[in-house]
């Protein structure tokens, strides 16, 4: 028995996956002694006796010795898989497979029973154990059979079943369905996404696929010949982030299903003629979606308890309700929103926990908590400056758009910072809401903003140097002290040396003067101007206040008032084929002005859409030779944009005109001319209108021109590029009712480049219907627009 003891530990058994042995195979006597208890296991001293032989004495005498024939070796016992694998298995899997299992030695293959041995037999291999423990003497059976009359095996009950345990095993269990008809994608020469055909299974698609292209790994490897070793490596991650996508888009139960190389449903047109798969390595995912969830209860937690009317509200600007699609970017975009709300409301100490979004599969729902602490409402209190003598508080309340006692909104104290860059006095600004009284009965807090600010440099100094066909050459330069006279209150500097202009000019100015974007100006100049039309030289002053536009706050009104007093002696200029000297002519003039500005456009250097009106009028006095002669000079300018996909269409009209007096009783300065870059282009300044019979302009009493143009954008440089082809007309007439008798035409094309600051324009036009002394081609370069 020590034997079969031994011969037992020495089985091998190979443990496969789940948990399951298979052991060597053993004789159904081997199979029953292995389950007979330790007591059956061992023979009694008189079966000793007779399992030395059939020659032992009935007295129980010493037996007669026993020839005893030595055990056959057994056969060597496989220790690993491997070698129970038949080496042609492996070469030839197939064909081995077919040949079936072979006949076992000594027994029938239909019956399973023992076949005696014959000649065309294998010798037949002794059963498992056999040679370690012979069948018993068949006189000694009785005795076993009586030993194990009794022997019954309990077979235990059936374990009754556990719900919960039930319920895990069932989220585990992958679900197996019918897959959906899907329609292939291509998004790379290595890369294919599967979406369900049907329309309303992924209607995202579209956006998924776009931010796929811009986020994935194997896209990166188009055209990588050095790429092919790593789509596998990536085809994981690639796997990963579309079941990220999935869940950001509100499929909880989505899945991605994987295939390398073609996969399962690859078509003929991705292989070879024969419908082969490609040899270029290759990915498919098949996205399927399923469900989309919804989002279930929202908690914001502390901001239940603000009044009915402000909950309500920051609870329509967050604008995500129990049953809306769970998208996690929504997640993110409404927080932003609800943050700016509460800036508006008056809750500038507010703060947002971060969202926590908890998936309910059963319900197919997110339930969000996004906990919200408004920490008491506030109204506006006083504007402090951290640098009073440069710029004062008093003066920072005057150009914020709130008043102490207004409920405190983000967006009012953003304004005035911006406002207090746009001075141009500073580099840099910090606004900080800070508590004076918290909320009390009912009522709101105040808070005071505290501003800091750097200095910027006040003082410029600038200068110019250019030539042009119709000034020459000319130098121009400028100094200015910003804040010479705080707080805004600027010194000006300005003169100009050229062919055809000398000017030279004091100017203060105060920008801001007693409330936001007011400005108030004063000019003291004096002049020596040669244009194409006038020939005058004087001195005078002029003064101004307005409210203006400018590039970070364009208003949709906009007004200027002022004076003017003005000494000048001059005359129309001489033609150039006439030697006769006109007399010159000295007028004193004085009036006032005063412009409304209607401005519904998109942008104030390049509009696409709305449209500007203007109206001016000076009523003057002027005063020559001993003669006053008073007037009104108007003027009538109106513009119109409409976006025509990649293009935009403007117009413009202008009608201006001198009520009073006949145009020889005006000064040549204060008449009506035409032509230019802001006027009818093809045409040198003041180059259209009437002219003597020397040739020489005159000017005239009327004005009416028109212009069209087309903005067309183009790929160069990015888009920042326009052509922009057009076409002018206008005629000046000698009386202050146009009678159209010297209309000039002009056409061209020009080139708009775009920046930051506004187009840079290029036109090159053409008179088409040019005088004696008109070029055949001008050119005007400028910032902006023409209109």
């Amino acid at each position: 028995m020590g034997s079969l003891s031994s011969s037992r530990a020495a089985e091998p058994s190979h443990r496969l996956k789940h948990g399951f042995v298979l052991a060597t195979a053993l004789s159904p006597a081997a199979l029953l002694l292995s389950m007979q208890p330790a007591w059956a296991q061992a023979p009694a001293p008189e079966t000793l006796a007779t399992q030395a032989g059939p020659d032992v004495p009935a007295d129980g005498g010493a037996p007669s010795p026993q020839p005893v024939e030595p055990l056959p070796e057994p056969a060597p016992v496989p220790r690993t898989l491997d070698e129970l694998i038949p080496p042609a298995a492996v070469d030839d899997p197939e064909s081995w497979a077919t040949l079936g299992a072979p006949d076992r030695p000594g027994v029938s293959p239909e019956t399973g029973d023992s076949q005696p041995e014959t000649a065309g037999n294998v010798v037949e291999m002794p059963e498992a154990g056999a040679e370690f423990l012979p069948p018993p003497a068949e006189r000694l059976q009785p005795a076993l059979d009586a030993a194990f009359t009794d022997f019954t095996v309990a077979v235990p009950e059936p374990l009754a079943p556990d719900p919960e345990v039930e319920a895990l095993a069932s989220l585990a269990q992958q679900l197996i369905g019918e897959s959906p008809e899907l329609e292939d994608v291509r998004v790379g020469n290595t890369l294919v996404l599967g979406f369900p055909a049907a329309p309303d299974a992924f209607p995202e698609r579209r956006e998924f696929i776009e931010r796929f292209r811009e986020l994935s790994t194997l896209r990166q490897l188009d055209g990588d010949k050095d790429g092919a070793p790593q789509v596998a490596a990536r085809a994981r991650a690639d796997e990963e982030l579309l079941g990220e996508m999935l869940r950001t888009y509100g499929y909880y139960g989505g899945e991605v299903v994987r295939q390398l190389s073609g996969g399962r449903r690859a078509r003929g047109d991705e292989g070879d003629a024969n419908g082969s798969v490609a040899s270029e390595p290759s990915v498919r995912y098949d996205l399927l979606p399923g469900t989309r969830y919804a989002f279930g209860s929202i908690n914001f937690g502390p901001l239940e308890r603000l009044s009915e009317t402000d909950s309500k509200r920051l609870r329509a600007a967050f604008g995500i309700a129990p049953g809306d699609p769970l998208y996690a970017d929504r997640i993110v975009d409404r927080e932003l929103e609800l943050r700016v709300a509460l800036g508006e409301t008056g809750y500038p100490f507010a703060t947002v926990a971060e969202p926590e979004l908890l998936i309910d599969h059963a319900r197919q729902e997110g339930d969000l908590t996004l906990a919200v602490e408004p920490a008491g409402q506030y109204a506006f209190g006083q504007v402090v400056s951290g640098d009073p003598s440069f710029l004062s508080g008093r003066h920072l309340a005057r150009i914020a758009r709130f008043a102490p006692g207004d409920i405190y909104r983000q967006s009012l104290e953003t304004d005035l910072r911006r406002a207090i860059i746009a001075t141009g006095l500073v580099s840099s600004v910090t606004v900080t809401p800070r508590e004076v009284a918290p909320p009390a009965d009912g009522e709101p807090g105040e808070v005071a903003l505290d501003v800091d600010f750097e200095r910027a440099p006040v003082r410029t100094i600038a200068g110019a140097i250019g030539y042009g066909t119709e000034d020459g050459f000319k130098v121009e330069g400028r100094w200015e002290h910003r804040n010479l006279f705080p707080p805004e209150g600027a010194l000006r500097l300005r003169g100009i040396l050229g062919t055809r202009e000398a000017l030279a000019s004091i100017g203060v100015r105060r920008n801001n003067f007693r409330g936001r974007d007011q400005v108030l100006t004063a000019d003291l100049f004096a002049s020596d101007i040669k244009t194409l039309a006038v020939d005058s030289r004087g001195f005078g002053m002029r003064a101004t206040f307005e409210k203006v536009s400018n590039i970070l706050f364009q208003k949709p009104v906009s007004w200027q008032l002022g004076g003017e007093l003005l000494y000048t002696d001059e005359r129309n200029r001489l033609a150039r084929n006439s030697t006769i000297q006109l007399p010159r002519q000295a007028f004193l003039i004085g009036g006032v002005f005063g412009s409304l500005t209607l401005d519904e456009s998109d942008d104030l250097l390049d509009p696409s859409s709305g449209y500007r009106a203007t109206m001016f009028v000076a009523p003057e006095v002027s005063r020559s030779e001993g003669r006053e002669v008073f007037y009104l000079r108007a003027q009538a300018d109106a513009s119109y944009y409409k976006s025509l996909g990649a293009a935009v269409l403007a117009g413009r009209v202008r009608a201006a005109t001198i009520q009073g007096a006949r145009f020889f009783e005006i000064a040549p300065s204060r008449r009506l001319y035409a032509g230019g870059g802001g006027s009818v282009r093809g045409y040198g300044f003041q180059g259209v209108g009437p002219v003597n019979d020397r040739g020489e302009p005159t000017g005239g009493g009327s004005l009416v021109e028109v212009s069209v143009e087309a903005r067309i954008e183009t790929p160069l440089l990015g888009g920042a590029v326009e052509v922009v082809p057009f076409f002018d007309a206008g005629t000046v007439s000698l009386g202050s009712t146009p009678d159209f008798r010297f209309i000039k035409y002009g056409a061209g094309l020009g080139v708009r480049y775009k920046t930051t600051f506004g187009p840079i324009r290029v036109d090159v036009a053409t008179p088409l219907n040019p005088g004696q002394f008109d070029s055949p081609v001008v050119v005007y370069v400028s910032l902006g627009q023409a209109f």
